[in-house]
């Protein structure tokens, strides 16, 4: 068995995890065929990887997953409202993809991890640094069609709406998560 505030943090990152892959699937489905398309099809098929990692890393540490109600993605949209266009979409992907590896590289610093959740991180933080060059490559692609300074700024509002996000989850889910802010300094 492990720590309560490990079995919810590793539930946490699964559930994050499948919101991604449904929500990656489904905007996959409805793209036109275009490079996009080709590597969103593929974030989302990490994504719901990602999420059967967590389920094996949970089970291997002697636990089920928690049933969560909510992941980190949902509050976006309260904080930044909903995506209008791709490239919004794209810009706050970008930004979530960033603080999901600082997320899972800080815990993979914490002296109190598990070697089977060290693992697990190693192994999606590889995709997750993909996701971030593809989706870069992308939002700079679509410059011609939006404008460097329109992405920019987007960027810009989703990293703001972001760190609000974090700092409130922070706050809320201090005990589960403290102990990898403390490892970290």
């Amino acid at each position: 068995m492990i720590d309560g505030n490990l079995h919810w943090l590793l539930s946490y990152y699964r559930a994050s995890e499948i919101s991604g892959a449904l929500f990656f699937g489904e905007l996959s489905r409805t793209l036109p065929p275009s490079a996009i398309q080709q590597d969103m099809t593929r974030h989302f098929a990490d994504e719901a990887s990602h999420a059967r990692y967590w389920t094996d890393c949970l089970a291997e540490l002697g636990v089920a997953p928690l049933k969560l109600g909510v992941a980190y993605q949902d509050r976006y949209l309260d904080a930044a409202g909903i995506p209008a266009n791709l490239m919004e979409i794209l810009a706050i992907t970008q930004v979530f993809e960033k603080r999901v590896v600082s997320q899972y590289a800080l815990h993979g610093k914490s002296p109190d991890t598990p070697e089977m959740v060290r693992k697990t991180l190693a192994r999606i933080l590889d995709d997750e640094e993909r996701h971030i060059r593809w989706i870069r490559e992308a939002l700079k692609d679509l410059e011609g069609a939006y404008g460097g300074e329109t992405i920019s700024a987007a960027l810009k509002r989703y990293t703001l709406a972001d760190r609000d996000v974090y700092r409130r989850t922070t706050q809320e889910h201090r005990e589960r998560i403290g102990a990898l802010r403390l490892a970290a300094r």
